[in-house]
C-alpha cells in the first residue's frame, strides 16, 4: 500500500443547527484514514454518526470543521467543477436501493447519467460502458435489465444497480452505507462477495458502514467503532473482535451472534447519546458500567492499546 493514505480526515466535525437549542454535533473531531485497496469498517448503533462521516467523505455534505483529504489534496470545501471531478474518484452506495433510485427512470437512465456527466461518454461508447457495468454486477442480459424500472427488480437486483451506478465514474474510493441491511439474509453474502471481488478487480478502497460486526470482520481490514459522533476504538478486524478494549465495543460484541463475547453486559442506563454541542466528557459515560468521575468531565484520547490498536477509554491508560 502507498505510504500516503488515499482518504484521510483530521478533526472532522459535522454539526446541524437546531432552532431553540444548541447545535447537534453528528461527528466530533474524527481522525481516520483509508489506504489504497483497503476496507475500513465503520460500526456503531443507529445515530452514532456513521452515515454522516460517509457523506462528508464523498462531499455530499460540507464539513463544519476539520479536513477531508483525498490522495493528499484537501477536498473539504471544493465546489463546482472541482467537486464534479472529485466524484469521479469518490462515490457512495446507499442503504436503501429503492429510495435511492428514481422510480420514474429506467435502469439504463440511472447509469447513462453518470457515464455522461462524469466520464463524458456518448453514443456507442456509452452503451458499451453501460453493458459492461451491468455485466460486472451480474445483471445479464444487459439489454433486458437496462429497460427495467426499479419496481420491476428484486431488492438484490436494485442494490446491484446501485453498485453499478457507483462504479460508473471509475472511482477508486466507495462509501458503502449498510449495503446489505435492507436485503434478505440469503442475498447478503452475494452482495458482500460481489463487493470483495470488485475491490480485487478494480483496486477499490471502501468505507464499509454497518452495525453488524460479523460482516465488518468479513469484509474489512480494519474496523473503527463510533458512538455519539466520536471515534472510540480502531484496530485490525481480527484484533478488535478478539480483544475489544472499549466498553462500548464489548457491548456491541455481546449482541453479535457467534462472538466469544456474547452474554449480558451491565449498563447503567439505556438511551440515545447526547449529541449537543455543549456536551463534555465521553459520550458513553452515562451507559458505561465502569465510568469514573473524570469520564463525565473530559473526552479520553485515542491511545495505543497494542500495535495497530487504539482505544479512547481511561481504563486503558
Amino acid at each position: 500500500m502507498s505510504s500516503r493514505p488515499l482518504v484521510s480526515t483530521e478533526n472532522l466535525s459535522v454539526r446541524f443547527a437546531r432552532q431553540g437549542a444548541s447545535d447537534l454535533v453528528a461527528s466530533r473531531n474524527v481522525n481516520l484514514h483509508i489506504d489504497a485497496k483497503e476496507t475500513l469498517g465503520l460500526v456503531g448503533e443507529s445515530g452514532s454518526g456513521k452515515t454522516t462521516i460517509g457523506r462528508a467523505l464523498v462531499r455530499l455534505i460540507v464539513p463544519s470543521g476539520g479536513t477531508v483529504r483525498f490522495d493528499g489534496q484537501d477536498v473539504s470545501h471544493i465546489r463546482g467543477g472541482a467537486l464534479t471531478r472529485y466524484h469521479r474518484h469518490a462515490q457512495m452506495i446507499f442503504q436503501d436501493p429503492f429510495a435511492s433510485l428514481n422510480p420514474f427512470h429506467s435502469v439504463g437512465h440511472h447509469l447513462r447519467r453518470p457515464l455522461t456527466r462524469l466520464r463524458h461518454l456518448q453514443g456507442r461508447k456509452r452503451q458499451e460502458a453501460l453493458d459492461e457495468l451491468l455485466t460486472l454486477v451480474g445483471l445479464t442480459p444487459s439489454s433486458v435489465f437496462q429497460e427495467k424500472y426499479p419496481h420491476e427488480l428484486s431488492g438484490g437486483q436494485r442494490q446491484r444497480v446501485s453498485i453499478a451506478r457507483a462504479l460508473a465514474g471509475g472511482p477508486s474510493f466507495i462509501v458503502a452505507d449498510e449495503p446489505v441491511s435492507m436485503l434478505d439474509v440469503s442475498l447478503r453474502a452475494e452482495i458482500l462477495t460481489l463487493l470483495e471481488s470488485l475491490q480485487e478487480s478494480r483496486d477499490l478502497s471502501y468505507l464499509y458502514i454497518t452495525h453488524d460486526l460479523a460482516s465488518a470482520r468479513y469484509l474489512s481490514h480494519r474496523i473503527a467503532v463510533m458512538y455519539g459522533g466520536s471515534l472510540v476504538e480502531i484496530a485490525t478486524a481480527d484484533e478488535l473482535v478478539q480483544n475489544p478494549a472499549h466498553p462500548y465495543t464489548k457491548l456491541l460484541l455481546s449482541a453479535t451472534p457467534g462472538s466469544t463475547h456474547t452474554g449480558s453486559l451491565p449498563e447503567k442506563m439505556q438511551g440515545a447519546p447526547d449529541l449537543s454541542a455543549d456536551r463534555i466528557g465521553c459520550p458513553f459515560a452515562p451507559r458505561c458500567p465502569s465510568s469514573m468521575s473524570k469520564c463525565t468531565q473530559m473526552m479520553p484520547e485515542l491511545l495505543d492499546v497494542t500495535t495497530n490498536h487504539q482505544s479512547a477509554c481511561f481504563l486503558n491508560e
